[in-house]
């Protein structure tokens, strides 16, 4: 990421002018980056934080000064920029407008992979952001330098502050609402497995049939991992089915409208063929024709409500709770239907 110094600089104690050498920038650019001012972009200033750390210049008077300081931003870490965490990058910004506080929405997952929270952390703790909120994070635990608190969390015993929705029983309203409908044949694609929320989805899903006097069939549920292809691909199989279902739940919403592409792909009506529920209430949903019948939770809220947790940490404050569950209610529109008689 930046040049190698000679022996001699890795031996004496490092100077602005190494760190400037290292990182292939001025030295007043690398005032700039330690001090946090403005006019130095946020790839120039992890570059000349990463050289900070490898030369030992952190223990400079310059640099202690910088860990000492406020840096007024709270980072977002998100794996993408999709309708899910777009609405929750605006619960947090609502939140902290007001405060004081600049937001920072920061992804790394594509390039990192599988933990990409860790290194999104090192990268940006304690220099460009007083405080993290990530937003469905793979990993179960993930320490920093700051406060941390997750959205939508990954399954297992982590020790971080969450916020999520009560996924379980927003399973069971979906499938309550089909089966009042007279669905019998009620498919689902989950979601992904490693998060707690499509866990939940996938109990609440087979508690809904239970409560309806439902058998639960295992060829009715396939894995969208919440991915518009990986659904799509689980639709054509269930669809294909001797006995198709006349009904399918998705864990979230762009799998329940990929489930929609592929019902008209083959010759389908929506709802008259297929009723479809999806889980979110993302703005597509109300924009799809016809009109997406889902499952909506607070997903501005839940980033309000992270806010708001973060802010107490920062203040040194102990949180009264450390996680939080939002209700759930079904919103039903034009993609759900009594069936036809087959």
């Amino acid at each position: 990421m930046f040049s190698t110094l000679g022996s001699d600089a890795m031996t004496r104690r490092a100077t602005i002018h190494d760190v400037a050498a290292a990182a292939g920038v001025s030295v007043a650019t690398v005032s700039k980056a330690v001090n946090g001012r403005y006019g130095v972009s946020a790839e120039t200033v992890v570059r000349v934080l990463d050289a900070v750390k490898t030369l030992g210049y952190e223990s400079s008077l310059v640099a202690s000064s910088m860990r000492s300081r406020r840096t007024g931003v709270i980072g977002v870490l998100v794996a993408d920029i999709e309708p899910f965490s777009a609405e929750i990058l605006k619960g947090v910004g609502g939140a902290l407008s007001g405060t004081g506080y600049d937001l920072l929405a920061y992804t790394g997952a594509r390039r990192d992979g599988e933990g990409w929270e860790r290194r999104s952390l090192s990268r940006l703790s304690g220099t460009l952001i007083d405080a993290a909120i990530i937003v469905t994070p793979t990993v179960v635990t993930v320490s920093g330098e700051v406060p941390i608190v997750a959205i939508d969390p990954h399954t297992g015993r982590g020790d971080l502050p969450t916020v999520e929705s009560d996924s379980y029983t927003g399973a069971q309203q979906a499938v309550h609402h089909l089966a009042q409908l007279g669905h019998r044949r009620i498919g689902f694609i989950a979601g992904r497995p490693d998060l707690r929320s499509a866990v939940a989805r996938a109990s609440g899903y087979r508690a809904g049939l239970a409560a309806a006097g439902l058998p639960f069939d295992p060829a009715l549920v396939g894995v969208g991992r919440y991915e518009q292809d990986v659904a799509r691909e689980a639709a054509e199989a269930m669809l294909s089915l001797d006995d198709p279902p006349t009904a399918v739940f998705a864990a979230n919403d762009l799998s329940a409208l990929s489930i929609i592409e592929v019902a008209v792909a083959r010759g389908l009506r929506v709802p008259d063929d297929l009723s479809v529920v999806g889980f979110d209430d993302v703005p597509e949903a109300a924009r799809a024709q016809p009109a997406l019948t889902t499952v909506r939770q607070p997903m501005k809220r839940l980033g309000a409500e992270a806010v708001r947790m973060v802010l107490a940490l920062l203040a040194g404050e102990t949180l009264p709770e450390t996680h939080i569950e939002l209700a759930t209610r079904l919103v039903a529109r034009g993609t759900t239907a009594p069936p036809r008689s087959r």
